[in-house]
């Protein structure tokens, strides 16, 4: 595939546990409409843009849930159990540590992250974001995602 594409990663994207939802797969599928490809992977607009503040941790955070913290580094718990849980499966499936992003934001602010998550996630070929959950770029590798119906875990993440 040829061309540039081009991506917006904003605030609204990340949600409290650090998830940044712009290279979620649930969320480039909803980009791409895979499903209108033959693809099916559930869609998300994001935790904070469909006004569930966090999909994950909510049910199980007040804080959360009532809207007291918008980041769970702002929690005198931080990171809390359910946080670590969450972390510890990102990071055996995923390689990527949702606490580490939290860390990052609260040092370096929300504008050095993005930033950082941008350049880290870009795609070579077209200039997309390559998807955490399955390394692969929705705009060039496609075809590969729908034969092989790689939508899930990275075939080279961590065995712990």
């Amino acid at each position: 595939m040829s061309g540039k594409v081009k991506h917006s990663m904003t605030k609204e994207l990340v949600a409290p546990c650090g998830l940044n939802c712009a290279l979620c797969s649930r969320y480039l599928a909803l980009k791409y409409d895979v499903k209108r490809k033959g693809i099916m992977i559930p869609y998300c607009e994001g935790c904070r843009p469909r006004g569930k503040a966090c999909a994950t941790l909510k049910k199980r955070c007040s804080l959360i849930l009532n809207g007291k913290i918008q980041f769970c580094y702002e929690c005198d718990r931080f990171p809390c159990k359910d946080l670590k849980r969450l972390d510890q499966s990102y990071d055996k499936f995923f390689r990527v540590s949702l606490v580490e992003n939290l860390k990052r934001i609260k040092k370096d602010g929300m504008a050095a992250f993005l930033k950082a998550q941008r350049k880290g996630s870009k795609c070579p070929r077209c200039g997309g974001i390559i998807c955490l959950h399955n390394g692969k770029c929705f705009h060039c590798d496609i075809a590969k995602i729908k034969k092989k119906g790689e939508i899930g875990r990275k075939k080279d993440a961590k065995k712990k």
